[in-house]
């Protein structure tokens, strides 16, 4: 098992690195997207949110934050943000990174914060990403759950994100 483990990342540190869309879907995924409402790149539209590049909101009206970073370096520069993904209205928060930066990634990322391993796996000559929690976030004690109007918010914008897709397919289909 633990081979299996060391020669998946092996492979993966000669290949080219996930794509931050690969990455992004397997995490949705990963989170239950029938069982829970993930919203992509929110930035606006949240009433003084920081931006968020996965936000994953349960059943129970909690939220979670997913920060996504795919080199050494744009994880310690996120450490430089003002808002230090601090809201009451974020219930947990996960780092997630390629397989192959655990290592060197791992003493940078607070306790508090869990982290999600992101890494392709090959099946029948397809290279499929996939995403797995290496470690759990803590539940932050001053977040609380988001108010049915909040919640409403979150869905619309998860729906306008898919009109955007919907029309940029459009464009590449014209072209």
């Amino acid at each position: 098992m633990l081979e299996q483990k060391h020669s998946r990342i092996a492979k993966s540190q000669k290949s080219k690195p996930i794509p931050l869309i690969e990455m992004e879907v397997s995490i949705m995924k990963m989170f239950g997207i029938r069982q829970n409402i993930i919203v992509p790149n929110i930035s606006w539209g949240f009433d003084g949110i920081h931006e968020i590049d996965l936000f994953v909101l349960r059943k129970s009206g909690l939220a979670i934050e997913v920060e996504i970073k795919r080199s050494l370096s744009d994880l310690k520069a996120d450490f430089n943000k003002t808002h230090h993904h601090k809201s009451d209205r974020i219930s947990k928060m996960y780092y997630a990174i390629p397989e192959e930066l655990l290592e060197k990634s791992i003493s940078l990322i607070p306790n508090d914060c869990g982290i999600i391993l992101c890494y392709k796996i090959n099946n029948n000559q397809k290279n499929i990403a996939r995403a797995r929690i290496y470690r759990e976030a803590k539940l932050r004690k001053n977040s609380r759950k988001l108010t049915l109007e909040e919640q409403f918010k979150i869905a619309r914008l998860g729906c306008l994100r898919i009109l955007g897709l919907k029309e940029k397919l459009i464009k590449l289909n014209k072209t």
